[in-house]
């Protein structure tokens, strides 16, 4: 029979500081990515929960804000940053989303966490220059805080030529269909970390 210590070493949490895009922004209620993640890593890694504190609207500086009292309180093991979409849609300079969110990484590690990066890339209408600089901001924070990396979380979704038909009608957020397409870019980085 185990003993407490090593059933409690297996428990783990998930936390998840995101904004609308994992907040289920114009969703049903678990159709969203991470309501799927939830499920499938409670049929794959009993024990292991999942914490949303994603907020519509987050930037990364609002996540930067609210992730030393998440991690107080949940005290995750692994923590999932999806955030930077916004500071895109406000025009802030992507130094300063850099800046954020390399910091809101090293304060999950320095906690003990581990670290998954979901990247975002911008439509064409932002400018290329703007657009490319964007994108790589992901990979250069991943790089320096040591951390794992979703390139594009909208991969399938949002590149595709019926790109249209899914998204919602604000063109920002996508379908309930697309989320299993975006957890199945998620997963395959995400569940080795749960090991």
């Amino acid at each position: 029979m185990p003993s407490y210590g090593a059933v409690a070493a297996k428990a783990q949490t998930i936390l998840v500081v995101g904004d609308s895009l994992s907040a289920e922004y114009g969703l049903q209620r678990g159709s969203g990515w991470v309501a799927l993640m939830s499920e499938r890593i409670s049929r794959e890694h009993p024990g292991a929960v999942v914490v949303n504190a994603s907020i519509s609207g987050d930037t990364t500086a609002g996540g930067l804000a609210r992730l030393p009292a998440l991690l107080r309180q949940h005290r995750p093991s692994l923590v999932v940053l999806e955030l930077g979409g916004n500071d895109a849609l406000r025009g802030l300079p992507i130094d300063t989303t850099q800046n954020n969110l390399a910091e809101t990484a090293r304060l999950a590690k320095a906690a003990g966490a581990r670290v998954l990066i979901l990247g975002m890339q911008l439509p064409p209408n932002y400018g290329r220059s703007y657009g490319e600089r964007f994108a790589a901001l992901f990979a250069e924070v991943a790089r320096s805080q040591g951390t794992a990396l979703v390139p594009f979380m909208l991969k399938g979704v949002a590149d595709i030529p019926e790109a249209e038909a899914m998204f919602q009608a604000d063109r920002i957020h996508p379908v309930a269909s697309a989320h299993p397409i975006i957890l199945g870019n998620v997963w395959p980085v995400l569940e080795p970390l749960l090991r």
